[in-house]
C-alpha cells in the first residue's frame, strides 16, 4: 500500500486528439513574418506559439526556397534590341542598344 504522504494529490486529464499539430499556410506565413520584424527574436516568437525554434527556422528556410523559385520563374534579364553597326560622320563605328521601354545606350568602338 502507498504511504499516505506519497499518494498523488493532483492529476491531469488531457482531452482531444494528441500528436502533431497542423499549421495552415497562413499561420506559418504570419509566424515567419513575425520573426522577420526588426529586433524580433525567433526563439521567443517560437515559444509564444508553443513551437521549437528549429521548426520556425525550417519554415523560414522553406519560405526562402519558395521565394527563390518564384524569382527563377520570372525573367532574369531584360530583352535588348541591338541596332546595326553605323558609322558616325567622325568615321568611328557606333553600336546602339535599346532595352524595351528603357533608355538607349550608345557605345563607340575603338
Amino acid at each position: 500500500m502507498l504511504d499516505p504522504e506519497r499518494q498523488p494529490r493532483r492529476f491531469e486529464v488531457i482531452n482531444g486528439a494528441g500528436g502533431r499539430r497542423q499549421w495552415s499556410v497562413d499561420d506559418k506565413a504570419r509566424i515567419v513574418a513575425e520573426t522577420l520584424e526588426p529586433n524580433a527574436i525567433s526563439s521567443e516568437v517560437a515559444r509564444r506559439y508553443g513551437l521549437r525554434p528549429q521548426q520556425v527556422f525550417a519554415w523560414r528556410q522553406e519560405a526562402r526556397k519558395q521565394a527563390a523559385s518564384v524569382q527563377q520563374d520570372s525573367p532574369a534579364f531584360v530583352p535588348a534590341v541591338v541596332a546595326a553597326l553605323t558609322t558616325e560622320p567622325t568615321g568611328k563605328p557606333r553600336t546602339t542598344m535599346e532595352a524595351e521601354g528603357g533608355p538607349r545606350r550608345r557605345r563607340d568602338r575603338a
